[in-house]
């Protein structure tokens, strides 16, 4: 009972997500504003019409051509004076204008079903972009690209299908079943009806049931991707804890689900296509029969039977056409819902509908009485009060937990906070645009993440619009440009993924010299150091510093000695300022700040 209910409920789920994304579809097909594509549309749509006018004609040709080769020749005088040969030729002229009628139809449609594909594929990748932190730290990046390939993919092919396979067919039929009930008799037309409306509920029906097992298919496919790129990313834990045959097995035991899934859907698939043929060929024996019966007392002649047997192969080609398509908008249906579903993902951080740029003239930074948590169940600020005059240098330190990094991520935007507010120059975060905050405001990560590209691109992706020289010059006060102009290939050598080819000290160097390329008059430096060795550290320290010369700046640090001659040093715990003041003032008020420095002293002279 509980899996009846289940199938009823995933019916309806299912029926309800295809008119959906028909409705969101149909825009692409008649958008507004854009003339062109709807003179397309209705120039595809004149040649479908003729080319249906066309084949519905041609059996006629057939038929005389038929009675004039067995004596049995019609009265119409235009067949008289053709004659066979010149019905055949006929019949062959009017073969050749279905199929040029019908390829015209694709080449007029296809770039209104291109230009679909490509404004939904962007509009899907800008979406994704425009997504919260929140969503991308739960999000699977395997399945993620799934969802969108099959998505985009189903786009063209629906539209195609929709304006070209359930309206023609449906009118090529009625015109059929019309010549069949008027140049014979009812019965033909009742043959031919039952064995449309048999096969259409056969198709429909055993078609609904497939979808099923072609979205556990797609589950388990996107399942499989996803934990195949995942195993890639992480190659070297892999390695590291040689989980080479366990993460075969993870890998094998998804593919296992998809295989199952996957031998439904062909033994489905057989079922569906042997049930089709069962019932197409009771209606065309059926209707052969009568016209067989029909030539036997001489109320038809032997062009009626062949004519009679043309109809309905006529017939059986959209039925089976109709068959296949209306499987693969089905399944088309279930990818695309997935992606509009991605699409219907609100955004958790948007502008507002005033929002201005951000004016920056100083780059003074201030929290006053910020409050936030990623769970609202679990806060991790908790009145946090902050102020960066205009070229500080602050530095906010305390351990693990403690809500250093995420004051980085509430300044550049990727949450709101929940309490309190965050301004630059007196202007609230949330007040300006994203885009002119980010403009402002330069980020060096703990992991400076690489594109798979040269090392040029990277660096210019800091100013879209830099010039050589700019960049070389980024890479000069970065300290990297000798180590590139040694490298065989220069400025174009290639990073590997995520930047894997490049020591994590010539990466983070990568990363400054692409933040000096932007000239960002707030600078954020988030662990930028502690993922290196202490020479290299000490090395890229100096470069940060002075890259900080003449900007804000707001260091989250984990190794104290880095942050020494800092302006200010915060002191987080817990989620609350505990201390703050220079280092020599936090030493002698031996507090927490003089616990955590002695303390790593002490590990330092120990590891020496």
């Amino acid at each position: 009972m509980v899996t009846e209910v289940s199938d009823a409920r995933m019916q309806q789920d299912l029926r309800k997500d295809g008119f959906n994304v028909v409705r969101k579809v149909i825009p692409y097909l008649w958008p507004d504003g854009e003339a062109w594509v709807k003179r397309r549309v209705v120039f595809a749509l004149a040649f479908l019409i003729i080319s249906k006018l066309v084949a519905v004609g041609t059996p006629v040709l057939y038929k005389g051509a038929v009675d004039a080769l067995s004596g049995d020749a019609s009265d119409a005088g235009w067949m008289l004076a053709l004659g066979a040969v010149g019905l055949t030729v006929a019949y062959g002229g009017a073969r050749v204008m279905n199929i040029g009628f019908q390829q015209l139809r694709d080449v007029v449609f296809a770039l209104v079903g291109q230009r679909a594909l490509r404004m939904l594929a962007l509009e899907t990748f800008t979406h994704i972009h425009r997504l919260s932190m929140r969503y991308h730290i739960t999000r699977k990046t395997g399945g993620l690209s799934r969802i969108v390939e099959r998505g985009v993919k189903g786009v063209e092919f629906l539209l195609r299908f929709l304006l070209f396979s359930i309206g023609p067919l449906i009118l090529e039929l009625l015109m059929i079943a019309v010549i069949l009930a008027f140049v014979f008799n009812i019965w033909y037309l009742v043959v031919v009806f039952a064995t449309i409306a048999l096969y259409t509920w056969f198709t429909f029906a055993v078609t609904e049931w497939r979808v099923k097992i072609r979205k556990q298919m797609n589950d388990q496919d996107t399942d499989a991707n996803q934990k195949a790129i995942d195993s890639l990313l992480n190659f070297e834990t892999v390695k590291y804890f040689g989980a080479e045959k366990r993460e075969a097995a993870r890998y094998d035991g998804a593919m296992e689900g998809y295989v199952a899934a996957a031998l439904k859907t062909s033994y489905s698939l057989a079922f569906l296509n042997f049930g089709q043929a069962v019932l197409i060929t009771a209606g065309l024996v059926t209707v052969m029969v009568l016209a067989a019966l029909g030539v036997q007392d001489g109320s038809l002649t032997v062009g009626d039977f062949v004519l009679v047997n043309a109809y309905m192969i006529q017939i059986t080609m959209p039925l089976n056409f109709l068959g296949t398509v209306y499987r693969e908008i089905r399944q088309a249906l279930v990818d695309m819902a997935e992606m509009f579903n991605l699409l219907e993902q609100p955004a958790e951080v948007n502008d507002k509908p005033d929002a201005k740029p951000l004016q920056v003239t100083d780059g003074a930074v201030r929290l006053d009485d910020v409050h936030f948590g990623y769970d609202a169940a679990r806060p991790i600020l908790k009145g946090v009060s902050l102020e960066v005059q205009a070229g500080q240098t602050v530095a906010i330190v305390g351990p693990s937990g403690s809500g250093k990094s995420t004051i980085g991520r509430l300044l550049f935007r990727f949450y709101d906070v929940n309490g309190g507010s965050l301004s630059i120059d007196g202007q609230d975060v949330r007040d300006v645009t994203q885009e002119s905050l980010h403009d402002a405001i330069g980020v060096v990560p703990q992991d400076t993440v690489l594109f798979n590209d040269t090392i040029l691109y990277n660096i210019a992706y800091g100013k879209a619009d830099a010039t050589r020289a700019e960049i070389e010059g980024a890479a000069k006060a970065a300290k990297i440009h000798d180590f590139i102009m040694d490298l065989p290939e220069g400025y174009d050598t290639a990073v590997g993924e995520r930047g894997l080819k490049l020591s994590g000290g010539e990466k983070q160097r990568v990363g400054i010299a692409r933040t000096l390329l932007k000239n960002p008059p707030i600078l954020l430096l988030d662990e930028a150091t502690s993922a290196l060795d202490t020479e290299t550290e000490a090395d890229i320290q100096k470069s940060l510093q002075e890259m900080a010369q003449g900007r804000t700046t707001l260091t989250i640090a984990h190794r104290l000695s880095t942050i020494a001659d800092a302006d200010m040093i915060v002191v987080l715990e817990n989620g609350v300022v505990v201390e703050q003041g220079t280092h020599d003032d936090l030493l002698t008020r031996d507090g927490r700040y003089a616990s955590l420095w002695y303390r790593q002293q002490a590990e330092d002279a120990e590891a020496a």
